[in-house]
This record gives structure tokens, C-alpha cells and sequence, in this order.
């Protein structure tokens, strides 16, 4: 296919990469498009419309039966799914009705299209479900799923799909919390590591930068404390506070649950009901 896509609907190196890719033949039977809703889901739109359209030459031609259908919404081949912008709204039973349309023999296109938007909001259970049909899906069936952020699908959801960023994510800053939690796990006071958590149980993106830096800053307490010098968080008084005032066996403890609790934030848990196990578990693993 000699797909054709505007230049301003995507940056030059992804527009490169999906041109080579559609026209070598082998398209991929499911994409990944990280990025804003609106950049995202337009490209979904403009592959989907070029997979129905009938034009011999560059697709999507615009003019074809398939492109108007698909401009004006009502293409039997391009079936849209999800849409909803809350945490782990996009349900096992909206991918369960997706798997089964997906055996249903395209209506009038050469493929079906199933577009799955705001994909970071799907449950887990639902990525599970999912991802029996991308191991082995029909031969005339595409995924174009839409995403702020790819990190948010399982590992292998994104192993079997092709991942294309269309904008520069910018990582959340830390703002000190983690090294203000690292000293607050120490503190007799309960009250002290609830404050610090409150801003995150919101802001799932920051949660997860502060859970990365927290636990560089155990692993450093950690190696402090069996002896060693080596250090990787940049926090290195905070880790030697932690390292006089835990044993090993609790360093070790509170590393394993925050290297647990970043992955839990990879698996779109709620961010409310984490933060509250985060300072409860931080507590009960420091002895308090």
C-alpha cells in the first residue's frame, strides 16, 4: 500500500517509519500511537480510512466509497472502542464484544479496523482479554490503539504491537518528595507520610516519578548499609539517614514494596487506594 499521510499530522520520523512500513507490505496488525487524544486519535482515523479505501494508488484517497464512508463516521469495517478519560473505565466486556467482531469477515473493506481509544485506561483485566487476540489475531483485523503514554499497557501488550510516540512526553518532576517520604518513613508520626502523599493520589505520572526516585534512594540506603559506597539516586545524606536508622532487613522490605508499588502504578491501580497502602505498608515495614 503507498499510504499517504500530511506532514503536519505526525513528526517526520514517524511519518517516515509508517510510510516505509505500509509501503513494504508488512503492516503491523497492531499500533501503538502515544501521545495527546486529539494528535492520536486523528492518525488512528487517517491509517483506518486508508485501510478501507479502494484507490489503487495512494491511500486514503478521500474520494473512494470506503474514504467517505469512514470521513463521515459510518464505514461497517472501522469500529471504534473506549473513549472514556477515567482510570480503568475501558472494561474486560469492551474487549471481550471487540474479540468477537474481530472474527466477523470485513463487510465491505479488505480489513476491519478496530481503533481502541484512550487505551492507558484499560484494566488490566481487559488488557489480559486483549491480548489473547493480538497473539493470534485474524489475518484481515488491525489494532490502532490510542494512548498518552505507552508505559501505562502491559509489557506484553506493547511487545506484540508497534509503538509510535507523535510528541515529546515530558517527565514529571520530582519537586524533592521522594527524599522528603524517604526521611518521613522514619518519622514516628503517621500524619507525615499521609501529607507528602496527598498531592500524588491525583497526578498518576508524578506518583510513579517519585516511586522511581523513592526507590533509588532505598536501593542506595541499602547498599550503604551492607558495607558498600556505590550510589545512584543523587541523594546520598538522605540515603546514609535511612541507612543508620533501618536494619537491612527493613531496607530490603521497603525496596521490595516501592519497586512493587511502581509496578502497580504500570498496571493503572487506583492512585487513591495505592497511596493510602503505600504510607500504611512504608510504616509497617519501618517498625512503626
Amino acid at each position: 500500500m503507498k499510504l499517504l499521510i500530511p506532514q503536519e499530522m505526525c513528526p517526520s520520523d514517524v511519518r517516515r517509519a509508517l510510510l516505509s512500513v505500509y509501503s513494504s507490505g508488512r503492516i503491523p496488525h497492531a499500533l501503538i500511537l502515544e501521545g495527546s487524544t486529539g494528535q492520536t486519535l486523528t492518525l488512528a482515523k487517517w491509517l483506518a480510512q486508508a485501510a478501507v479505501c479502494r484507490s489503487e494508488e495512494e491511500r486514503p484517497c478521500g474520494h473512494c466509497p470506503g474514504c467517505i464512508k469512514a470521513q463521515a463516521g459510518s464505514h461497517p469495517d472501522i469500529l471504534t472502542f473506549g473513549g472514556g478519560e477515567a482510570s480503568r473505565s475501558f472494561h474486560k466486556e469492551d474487549i471481550e464484544n471487540l474479540r468477537r467482531d474481530a472474527y466477523i469477515c470485513p463487510n465491505e473493506a479488505e480489513n476491519r479496523v478496530f481503533i481502541l481509544e484512550n487505551s492507558q485506561n484499560l484494566s488490566a483485566q481487559a488488557q489480559n482479554a486483549l491480548l489473547k487476540i493480538l497473539e493470534e489475531p485474524p489475518a484481515s483485523v488491525q489494532f490502532l490503539l490510542t494512548c498518552d503514554r505507552a508505559s501505562s499497557l502491559l509489557s506484553t501488550v506493547r511487545s506484540r504491537s508497534q509503538i509510535y510516540t507523535l510528541e515529546e512526553t515530558q517527565q514529571p518532576q520530582d519537586d524533592g518528595l521522594a527524599e522528603k517520604m524517604a526521611l518521613a518513613v522514619c518519622s514516628p508520626k503517621e500524619s507525615t507520610l499521609l501529607y507528602l502523599t496527598a498531592p500524588l493520589v491525583k497526578d498518576r505520572l508524578k506518583l510513579r516519578a517519585v516511586l522511581e526516585h523513592l526507590l533509588q534512594i532505598c536501593r542506595d540506603a541499602l547498599i550503604l548499609r551492607c558495607g558498600g559506597t556505590e550510589m545512584i539516586s543523587g541523594c546520598a545524606d538522605t540515603a546514609q539517614t535511612l541507612a543508620q536508622a533501618l536494619t537491612r532487613t527493613q531496607l530490603y522490605q521497603i525496596t521490595q514494596l516501592v519497586r512493587e508499588m511502581h509496578s502497580r502504578t504500570e498496571r493503572n491501580a487506583n492512585t487513591t487506594l495505592l497511596a493510602t497502602d503505600l504510607c500504611a505498608q512504608l510504616r509497617q515495614a519501618a517498625g512503626h
